[in-house]
């Protein structure tokens, strides 16, 4: 687990981190015990939590695999979260190692591990930002400089936009980031939904994240999460329970459990 003598500047330990809380659920160390308190609580108000973060980081390999293979080699990922196995990097220099990645964050801890594991990676960089401000993204030198958006890029924003409480701030978001992206881009979210939790489950679950450094977690049904992809041409099986994306040959088979459910799309612009 985390070693609380070497916390980051700027980071408490007793907030429990969205990124962590992820990370607990993958099976991480790096968390505190804040993080894992939360995400048991998690657990008890929706079963598939683990499930579903698994089933999240199969899509996110899938997602990537497929971009290469419509020729994209550039990759801007927003709130990547804490390096575990299967990041974007190591998924698509695989598939084309003349890629080029871009992690944006703005989690300290996310920061210092993700920069402190490619230090040695010239085609990869992490830096500090927030989604809530796409534009400050898109114009910072450090990402203009590692990727070139008159060229297709993949988008990746996978299970961050439900910390977005406002519907028309999320659109905002995913807007800003659309216009500036070249023909031949894709992108890839993936989004909870509701599930079959009741309303003092919904209720509970708010008030969790209300505690943490996100502060809110906001389910969207299936129509508003459709309402991200407006521009583009989303391909084959569509949105769809992240689980059921192009599942592959091999990968485990994960038990049904009552709770939330994601969904998961990859759209290309045409």
């Amino acid at each position: 687990m985390a070693d609380m003598e070497k916390v980051p500047a700027g980071v408490d330990p007793t907030v429990p981190s969205v990124a962590r809380i992820y990370d607990y659920l993958l099976g991480g160390k790096d968390n505190f015990a804040s993080d894992r308190a939360a995400a048991e609580k998690l657990i008890e108000l929706t079963p598939n939590a683990r499930e579903g973060v698994q089933a999240n980081r199969r899509f996110l390999s899938r997602a990537v695999r497929l971009m290469c293979e419509n020729g994209i080699r550039q990759f801007l990922d927003i709130g990547t979260g804490l390096p575990t196995q299967e990041n974007v990097h190591q998924v698509a220099l695989r598939a084309a190692p003349e890629s080029r990645i871009v992690y944006v964050d703005n989690d300290p801890i996310v920061l210092s591990h993700g920069r402190a594991l490619l230090e040695d990676n010239a085609q990869t960089i992490v830096v500090d930002g927030d989604m809530r401000e796409p534009e400050a993204i898109l114009d910072d030198p450090r990402v203009t400089g590692h990727i070139d958006f008159d060229r297709p890029v993949g988008l990746l924003m996978l299970a961050v936009l439900h910390f977005v409480p406002a519907d028309e701030d999320a659109e905002r978001i995913v807007k800003t980031l659309r216009d500036r992206l070249a023909p031949g881009s894709g992108m890839a979210i993936s989004h909870l939904s509701y599930g079959d939790l009741d309303e003092e489950q919904i209720r509970k679950g708010r008030e969790l994240y209300q505690k943490t450094s996100a502060g809110s977690a906001t389910p969207r049904s299936y129509a508003e999460i459709m309402t991200f992809f407006d521009g583009f041409d989303l391909v084959e099986p569509g949105l769809v329970p992240t689980e059921e994306w192009r599942p592959e040959e091999g990968e485990p088979h994960l038990p049904r459990l009552p709770g939330v459910v994601g969904f998961a799309g990859v759209g290309l612009l045409r």
